[in-house]
């Protein structure tokens, strides 16, 4: 088929505008399939322990949704680092309870103990048994194996949570290893690398100058293992999450790392561990606005092509750049940036439902 002209994308973006042509179908039903399903989450994945910070993640969850006009971040309240020895139980039911009680359309996640640990299995029965209904995913430390993630998918299943995704995080050399076999399993949606465990499960192989935000990107163990589960995770689908940066008062620091970690290492989303970070890591892994008007060009002249090969500025576009520049537009989504009026339209979640 020959790529259909388009001289100015002015025209394509107003007719786009106006509803005309295919702009009625959902471009990621058109380009994305099955990756529509599990292919997007926001950029930044903040995580919180203690019940005072807890309840100001939440807080501030809500307050920049409304300020960007979509949620932004994730919130993990996190129970194998903030449960106090001997009071696990008491931290998953306060766990439960903040879930139960976020503000409508938050996002709520909830890090359990490892599999092998006395305080898992009571972990998923309370939080995603009274909870399950409002959390968007279950983050599990410490796996090793395909093997664990079926051991924490059955414990969903017992707590009549068997909905509610699984993000897994990789802290060993040999989890690294089965990182594909990993991120194969349906039931995981996303992968994120664990430094700080990585580091020391080398026996003192690996400085310590591999933990810091420096560091963690010049050493050619842990740059391999970054690498590894970032490929793992888009050979499957699935979302590719970078590790934290301790410095969290040096933005500097955060801001670069968060930069080679989205645009020299394929990852799409981050931790933060303390809130000064949410915004720089957002505005790493956003798109530039230059970018963002381009891709808006080329999916509005897409869509009125009915998404067959289109020339724009002498350039040929088919399925496989649109794939591209729809993903850029989703990205700009999560990250809060504007878009134009061409391809707003589709980021209305009132006016589609998902297929």
């Amino acid at each position: 088929m020959q790529p259909t002209p388009v001289a100015s994308g002015l025209r394509a973006v107003q007719a786009s505008a106006s509803g005309q042509g295919a702009a009625s179908v959902h471009p990621r039903d058109v380009l994305l399939g099955a990756q529509a399903q599990t292919g997007f989450l926001p950029v930044c994945d903040h995580y919180s322990g203690v019940e005072a910070r807890m309840r100001k993640s939440l807080q501030l969850q809500a307050e920049m949704a409304q300020e960007f006009g979509t949620c932004v971040f994730d919130v993990t309240l996190d129970c194998e680092d903030g449960a106090p020895v001997g009071l696990e139980s008491a931290h998953a039911a306060l766990v439960a309870d903040l879930a139960l009680n976020a503000a409508p359309g938050a996002r709520v996640a909830a890090r359990v103990h490892a599999v092998d640990h006395p305080a898992f299995a009571n972990d998923v029965a309370t939080i995603a048994g009274e909870a399950g209904h409002r959390l968007c995913h279950i983050m599990i430390p410490k796996v090793e194996s395909v093997d664990d993630v079926l051991l924490a998918e059955r414990a969903l299943e017992r707590a009549s949570a068997a909905h509610v995704p699984l993000h897994v995080l990789i802290e060993s050399p040999a989890a690294v290893q089965r990182a594909f076999d990993i991120a194969a399993h349906p039931r995981v949606q996303s992968l994120s690398f664990g430094l700080m465990d990585f580091v020391s499960a080398h026996g003192g192989a690996i400085p310590a100058q591999a933990m810091t935000s420096a560091g963690q990107f010049t050493h050619p163990l842990v740059v391999r293992a970054k690498l590894e589960i970032a490929s793992a995770c888009h050979a499957h689908g699935k979302v590719p999450s970078h590790c934290v940066v301790t410095e969290f008062s040096d933005m500097a620091a955060l801001q670069g790392a968060a930069g080679r970690a989205s645009r020299e290492l394929g990852y799409t989303r981050m931790w933060s561990i303390h809130p000064a970070q949410i915004r720089t890591i957002l505005q790493a892994f956003a798109p530039q606005q230059d970018d963002i008007d381009s891709a808006s060009r080329i999916i509005a002249a897409a869509a009125l092509a009915d998404w067959a090969p289109i020339s724009v500025d002498g350039v040929l576009h088919d399925r496989a750049s649109y794939r591209f520049y729809w993903q850029i537009l989703e990205r700009a989504h999560r990250t809060g940036r504007a878009l134009p009026l061409a391809v707003r339209q589709w980021f209305d979640v009132s006016a589609f439902v998902p297929s």
